[in-house]
């Protein structure tokens, strides 16, 4: 027989929180026509602006192959365009367009809606108690940064 003990596991709580949160987050987004993965393709554009399709996929912890569909509906509706990167031409820079602003800010929204049920009951203090805490763990397990531009070759 198999033993851990999952409730003493920092990793047990960080995933099943984890979880939680996403499957929330994709239920207030369904009503808006938006996915989760199109919104974490907005959401690392925003902060990163354009980037090969590799690099996405890097970050969004998926399979580049995955992320392909993703950006083909995305692109179908008009929120972003691939277009060849100027330094590699064998590279796909992938940028938002002026309609994802619209989504963007029906995504932006929903992050506001979530970040306030998440943390609803704590107090101001316990919330930055929070973000300190975990930043810590993540610094603690993160060996260092993952650069996508290297992962895979």
């Amino acid at each position: 027989m198999l033993f851990y003990d999952f409730e003493n596991s920092v990793g047990f709580w960080l995933v099943g929180a984890h979880q939680a949160y996403m499957r929330a987050f994709n239920e207030r987004l369904a009503p808006q026509g938006v996915t989760f993965r199109q919104a974490q393709v907005l959401g690392w554009l925003a902060v990163e602006g354009p980037q090969s399709q590799a690099d996405l996929a890097c970050r969004m912890l998926i399979e580049p192959p995955s992320l392909v569909g993703v950006l083909d509906r995305m692109e179908r509706d008009g929120w972003i365009e691939r277009r060849a990167c100027p330094q590699d031409r064998r590279k796909k820079l992938v940028a938002a367009l002026p309609a994802a602003g619209r989504v963007f800010k029906r995504i932006t929204q929903v992050g506001r809606e979530m970040r306030a049920k998440a943390t609803a009951g704590l107090t101001d203090r316990e919330v930055e108690t929070l973000r300190t805490l975990l930043a810590r763990v993540q610094q603690n397990v993160q060996a260092s940064e993952v650069d996508c531009e290297t992962v895979g070759k």
